[in-house]
């Protein structure tokens, strides 16, 4: 039996980089994927992707930032894969300059994607899970929230945010039988880091700066960090919650 038969996972921004990784993940191990995105046909190639491969895995259209949108993805998916028993806030977007240069429309954008649009989620999943008594969530985070970022302050004070957000459920979930745990990936190749490299001005000079300090010597891969994701989502993590996985290559290490 594959860890995740018979379970029903959503993934949001399942159509990018690290998101789309983990649901191709979790359909190849047995599980029924619920691919949210706002980018509809990103999402779509992805659970084509892990249908061809012999998977279940369907396409949802959800803006995070949106309640509406969240509850008539949420409803959807339950109709057409099951009751939700993981839910990985993967969605998140950026922007790279220095704080004084940034403007309060950003700082909004920024919380709405990267903070608000979480607790949306979580407020949608978290009662049917409460009442089957059972549930995983794993949200990713950024080492950013840990170790700070030059070029992210507001990215990075949001994803600190849902470090302490993702705690403080899991205490109060804890008696449900629902577990909360963090991952945190470093430099990972990405759309997003691309447009990290591009504002920086010197792509090639920074990615060079990157992988000289990191110790296992690359930059991450998507396919990277599934694996840490999994875990959290798998029974093997019953007994885990409120952790903070850095996902990295020794860029930081946290005790």
């Amino acid at each position: 039996m594959q860890r995740f038969e018979n379970k029903t996972v959503i993934v949001t921004g399942g159509g990018g980089g690290i998101g789309g990784a983990t649901c191709r993940r979790f359909g190849r191990e047995g599980a029924r994927v619920a691919v949210f995105d706002l980018n509809h046909e990103a999402a779509r190639r992805v659970a084509a992707d892990i249908q061809q491969a012999g998977g279940r895995a369907e396409a949802f259209d959800c803006d995070i930032t949106r309640r509406p949108s969240v509850d008539a993805a949420v409803a959807a998916a339950e109709a057409n894969l099951g009751a939700i028993d993981v839910l990985v806030n993967n969605a998140g977007w950026d922007v790279f300059r220095p704080f004084t240069k940034t403007e309060p429309a950003q700082w909004d954008k920024l919380i709405a994607i990267n903070l608000t649009g979480a607790l949306h989620m979580h407020h949608a999943v978290l009662p049917a899970m409460s009442a089957r008594k059972s549930g995983r969530i794993v949200n990713i985070a950024s080492d950013a929230a840990r170790v700070g970022s030059s070029g992210e302050a507001v990215y990075a004070a949001c994803k600190g945010g849902l470090v302490a957000f993702s705690k403080t459920i899991a205490r109060e979930h804890a008696r449900h039988g629902i577990t909360v745990n963090v991952v945190c990936p470093g430099p990972t190749e990405t759309a997003l880091f691309a447009d990290y490299k591009e504002g920086a001005g010197n792509p090639e000079k920074l990615e060079e700066a990157f992988r000289r300090s990191i110790p296992l010597g690359r930059i991450g891969q998507p396919d990277d960090l599934p694996g840490a994701i999994l875990f959290f989502a798998s029974d093997d993590a019953a007994y885990v919650t409120g952790q903070v996985l850095s996902v990295s290559g020794g860029l930081t290490m946290n005790g």
